[in-house]
């Protein structure tokens, strides 16, 4: 048995709004990625069973515009969460395929720790906005989950699906 992980970076955001960070909402691009990503999602069967979300609007907004309907936790923990702090929430994770959308550069650097081998992709390192990564673990808890040890099985960002 392997649990899978769908890693998402929120989609772009709007950098007009005059609130605090976190009430940022997705801009008109934003919201095209994210649908797109989605698609991209279940065309591909990479569905998951469980959510981890950050509480950011731009984040929430990013799941919702996704499309997932199943359960979702959102966790102030993930908003501009360091790897390790996302890895902790990750571990806590119930379903065999966990999504988890949050934010840079946390998320980017979970995506290097948590591979075996690197892609040739040249935007993996920098994780753009709605990146997307699937990666799967020889495990049967997340309890069990290690760094370097996920096989990445895809990786795509909007750019290639807009």
């Amino acid at each position: 048995m392997t649990k899978r992980l769908i890693l998402i970076r929120h989609a772009k955001s709007s950098w007009e709004h005059t609130g605090p960070d976190r009430a940022r909402p997705l801009n008109k691009r934003g919201y095209i990625s994210a649908q797109a990503m989605g698609d991209w999602l279940r065309d591909k069967q990479y569905w998951p069973q469980e959510v981890l979300c950050s509480t950011a609007k731009r984040t929430v907004e990013t799941c919702a515009h996704i499309g997932f309907d199943m359960e979702t936790r959102y966790l102030d923990s993930l908003y501009h969460a360091a790897p390790e702090d996302m890895f902790a929430e990750l571990q806590h994770a119930k379903a065999d395929v966990v999504a988890m959308i949050a934010h840079n550069p946390g998320i980017a650097a979970l995506a290097s720790e948590l591979v075996v081998r690197f892609p040739d992709h040249p935007r993996y390192f920098d994780y753009p906005t709605c990146a997307t990564a699937i990666l799967d673990f020889p495990i049967t808890d997340w309890r069990d989950l290690r760094i370097n040890t996920g096989q990445l099985v895809d990786f795509i960002i909007p750019r290639e699906l807009v």
